[in-house]
């Protein structure tokens, strides 16, 4: 059986922690888009660990964990984050990187840092990791596949040429800097290529094997809903699709209809790192508490540390991710971060022009919408430790209901703290 876990949202909703729990019962864990510009943080016995390039599934020793050719694969973050495991005392996972994946280079960072830099004032809130010159290369057929380096010298240096002569055209005449390097490019070519050769294979092989074998996979996807290339916040948006539906193109093995339940994770207020119009985001003091109390340890991400906005629930943006995601499952994140709220909004319309409405819109009419908000009440306790639905205080109860009832997805399992056992599975009507 295929499962995917994804985001509902803007990302950041607790996507590793659900993976790293589900793997307990999975045989295969793989990321299948997007690269080290999101984290994934999992909270474990070995410890806290926030993942950038590996899947989350990497602290159990007994599944493999597969990179696939849908993302842009850093190498030295890669193997950066594979000794920084060791050195914790993790035992060395199992793990497979695609021999198709594309190589995210340096030029690509450089790229991304100076085009945010021009853009000033109309930046698109890039965590300036490269990503969107990586894709950009990737469909214009100048990116790097692994594999090709391990083409013959002269094959590389003729590649390397040809995309710099392309690349130095930006570099001199838009953005004023030196040329790359070649020579240099070249020698970094030829230690990556020893550093990620031990754990290249044909990952579309391996996946479609364990199909045949009906072995369980999770696909564990990067960012959210609202952060897709196509359905997203478009143009604030990242460059890969962070959609369940994705999974049989980035992790090439795997029929598009195996893929039998998507857990689409939607935490419990709205968070978000980047640009764009965000309808119920809140400012000033009330926003720094809930960023404080927020998460594990405050609302900061995980690559950048940079503060994330925050805001109340919202169940139209939520409805339209969990239709998009094609969910399943939801599962409601972060609750106990709210018990110290008297009451606690939740959107369940937009206003514009007078009139409410609850379908999510395109981008650009997002601009001067205003959130229509119910008020429930809080439950003003802690919930940690509570492992039955119907143990939560009614006004908890009453929350996820009510989230429940208006984003028309049935919620599976409620987080209530970060560990990986503070999660609480409840049965529900909605159940698909």
């Amino acid at each position: 059986m295929i499962k995917a876990v994804v985001g509902a949202n803007w990302g950041d909703e607790g996507k590793g922690k659900v993976v790293d729990m589900l793997a307990d019962e999975a045989d295969v864990v793989v990321r299948y888009q997007g690269g080290y510009n999101a984290g994934h943080t999992v909270v474990n016995d070995y410890g806290k660990f926030a993942l950038h390039t590996l899947p989350s599934g990497v602290f159990h020793q007994n599944i493999m964990n597969i990179c696939g050719n849908g993302m842009a694969l850093d190498i030295e973050k890669f193997c950066g984050e594979m000794q920084s495991l060791l050195d914790r005392g993790v035992p060395k996972p199992q793990i497979m990187v695609s021999d198709k994946v594309q190589v995210l280079m340096p030029y690509h960072k450089l790229l991304d840092g100076l085009e945010e830099a021009r853009l000033a004032g109309k930046a698109f809130g890039s965590t300036k990791s490269g990503i969107a010159p990586f894709y950009s290369d990737k469909y214009a057929k100048i990116g790097w596949q692994v594999n090709e380096f391990f083409m013959s010298d002269a094959a590389i240096k003729e590649k390397i040429d040809h995309v710099a002569d392309i690349k130095d055209a930006l570099l001199v005449h838009l953005y004023q800097v030196d040329p790359i390097n070649r020579q240099e490019l070249f020698e970094t070519i030829c230690r990556w290529r020893e550093m990620i050769a031990p754990y290249l294979g044909r990952t579309e092989v391996y996946l479609h094997q364990a199909c045949l074998d009906d072995k369980t996979i999770l696909l564990e996807g990067q960012l959210g809903t609202m952060k897709d290339i196509d359905c997203g916040i478009y143009p604030m948006v990242t460059s890969s699709n962070p959609l369940a539906a994705y999974g049989a193109v980035g992790a090439l093995g795997i029929p598009p209809y195996e893929i039998r339940q998507i857990y689409a994770v939607s935490k419990a207020y709205a968070s978000s790192v980047g640009g764009g119009d965000f309808v119920t985001e809140l400012h000033g003091e009330e926003a720094e508490t809930l960023r404080k109390r927020g998460g594990d340890g405050g609302e900061y991400g995980a690559t950048t540390g940079r503060p994330r906005r925050v805001g109340w629930y919202d169940c139209v943006a939520s409805h339209y991710g969990c239709m998009m995601q094609s969910a399943t499952d939801v599962v409601l994140s972060v609750v106990d971060a709210l018990g110290y709220l008297d009451e606690i909004p939740v959107c369940v319309a937009y206003r514009k022009n007078g009139k409410e409405f609850t379908d999510f819109p395109v981008y650009h009419d997002l601009a001067g919408c205003e959130p229509v908000y119910v008020k429930m009440p809080g439950w003003k306790c802690s919930i940690r430790g509570i492992r039955k639905f119907e143990e939560l205080p009614q006004a908890c109860q009453d929350y996820v209901n009510f989230i429940e009832e208006h984003i028309g997805f049935p919620i599976t399992m409620v987080g209530n703290g970060p560990s990986r056992s503070d999660i609480i599975h409840r049965k529900t009507r909605l159940s698909r």
